[in-house]
């Protein structure tokens, strides 16, 4: 019975992780493929001009092209859309240092989320054991023994985190 507590925290605790570092990815780094463009100049009316990274985004119903646009200056990734009634602009500008140490913050505001969530399911598996012994299903032996081995597990995933954080931390401050 005890297994099947440790094994249920395990599965939660590995979905804890997986959801932090997916989240981590939907943080900007600036390392967008179309960076490979920076160096091109453009002959723009006698004056070499740069090519500006643009994403557009265009919705199958253009009458939720205001939400997309709320969506995304609600968002923390610092970006101005615009629209022409069918289409969504995005400009990407180059990251700046201010703007690096702020996605950092958001990162590891991620993490301490991950970090929770992996903690929360400790709490719950440890009031199951308290249930289990106050039902005389298990011992206090037993009991300390798997709550040693939540404790390792939660101690493994929260490791994990903070092995996502500090490369994601250094994904974002490489220039």
């Amino acid at each position: 019975m005890i297994d099947d507590f440790i094994g249920d925290a395990t599965r939660r605790m590995d979905k804890s992780v997986e959801s932090a570092a997916h989240e981590f990815n939907t943080v900007r780094t600036g390392r967008a493929s179309a960076a490979l463009l920076d160096r091109i100049q453009v002959d723009y009316y006698g004056t070499p001009t740069p090519l500006q990274r643009l994403i557009t985004i265009q919705p199958y119903d253009p009458g939720s092209i205001k939400a997309i646009e709320r969506a995304i200056l609600e968002s923390d990734l610092g970006l101005t859309p615009s629209n022409d009634g069918k289409i969504v602009r995005l400009p990407i500008p180059q990251l700046t240092e201010e703007r690096r140490i702020e996605l950092v913050k958001v990162v590891r505001h991620l993490a301490e989320e991950g970090r929770v969530a992996v903690r929360n399911v400790r709490r719950d598996v440890m009031h199951d054991l308290k249930e289990l012994v106050k039902n005389g299903d298990v011992g206090d032996d037993e009991e300390r023994r798997a709550e040693d081995r939540v404790q390792k597990l939660t101690d493994e995933h929260v490791a994990k985190i903070e092995d996502l954080l500090k490369r994601k931390e250094a994904e974002i401050m490489e220039v």
